[in-house]
């Protein structure tokens, strides 16, 4: 929060800030703008209508209101929602979002990757909103199978199949070219090496890969190798999507439609908005995403902890116009299930 808002946002008394809490979620639940009589009856508030437009011609001096129209309601400015997410409270879930979620945590029994990809899909399911999974990376894994392949004379490609079934694909150039027989060699000598332990353990297991007898040019493809196997480690985290076929429902506009399309295609522009290295809960909105303000979006994103696996993110992607309230207690509900059932 920049300066200024904070200093407005000082300012509002608690008749203020429940004119606004009213006005943003009859505009979430209605898309229009906000007439005062409609702010008056959701916020329940024993005033005058003359009070509640006061209030509301004071909301929009500070920049949390905006009035498209001379004789039409108002609506909440990227300000305005930051305000309310700043101190709404998480809604609590129905008991029947809660059961749903339980259960399919306790219930699925398949591969990690397989699993982050279901994930992805309730998450979705239940908000409504396009959903974001990102994994733990590798950490933590244990590496079941590892497979060289010859892109060039000397360039491989380092398959790595870990025993939850995911797979890492890392390129590797290496000093010299090397025969079939020689890579034979090297894989039998890595598999012997590592499978069985976890990446985690790749520093110590340097020194076990190469016997001393061996060639240089076998030497020193291994030690680059492994450089790769270090490297796959760190930057390997799977992400996955849920969702997408709501865009349209979510966006009215196309090109909107268009730009996210687009900017869901770019794995590392995904990875920014949910803050793959961030912890907790964040909620990102209008011009924290988009300094531009080319797209109407929210990010709301949760850690989870997977144990010795890492951690990893979940959230959602949606219009300013989110339920907030139900959304954070959703994507948090969902990410503490994750975590237990992966560090568990």
């Amino acid at each position: 929060m920049v300066r200024g808002d904070w200093y407005f946002g000082s300012m509002i008394d608690d008749r203020k800030a429940a004119v606004l809490e009213a006005l943003v979620e009859e505009y979430i639940a209605t898309g229009e703008p906000v007439s005062s009589r409609a702010v008056l009856d959701r916020s329940g508030l024993s005033v005058s209508g003359a009070t509640v437009r006061n209030d509301l011609a004071t909301l929009e001096s500070y920049g949390f209101v905006s009035q498209p129209h001379t004789s039409a309601g108002r609506v909440p400015t990227d300000h305005g929602y930051r305000y309310y997410v700043d101190h709404c409270s998480p809604a609590r879930l129905r008991a029947a979002t809660r059961s749903r979620i339980s259960g399919f945590f306790s219930s699925v029994h398949s591969q990690l990757g397989r699993l982050l990809q279901e994930t992805s899909g309730l998450l979705s399911d239940l908000t409504h909103y396009p959903a974001v999974v990102l994994g733990p990376g590798l950490v933590g894994e244990c590496i079941k199978g590892i497979h060289l392949v010859p892109l060039g004379r000397r360039v491989l490609l380092v398959v790595v199949v870990t025993d939850t079934g995911r797979i890492s694909q890392e390129m590797v150039q290496v000093p010299a070219s090397l025969s079939d027989s020689d890579l034979e060699k090297i894989e039998g000598m890595l598999e012997r090496a590592y499978c069985g332990h976890t990446f985690s353990d790749s520093g110590e297991l340097m020194g076990e890969v190469t016997p001393d007898r061996a060639a240089p040019p076998i030497r020193s493809a291994i030690a680059a190798i492994v450089d790769g196997l270090q490297r796959a480690e760190e930057s390997t985290r799977e992400l996955y999507l849920g969702g997408t076929s709501q865009l349209t429902s979510l966006w009215e506009d196309l090109t909107a439609v268009r730009r996210m399309l687009s900017l869901l295609e770019h794995e590392a522009a995904v990875m920014d908005l949910i803050g793959a290295e961030e912890e907790g809960t964040t909620v990102r909105i209008g011009q924290e995403v988009d300094a531009a303000g080319e797209v109407d979006l929210a990010v709301v994103a949760s850690s989870y902890d997977a144990g010795e696996h890492g951690t990893g993110r979940v959230g959602v992607l949606g219009p300013m116009r989110m339920d907030y309230r139900r959304t954070i207690k959703v994507v948090e509900e969902i990410g503490e299930s994750l975590g237990d059932r992966l560090g568990g």
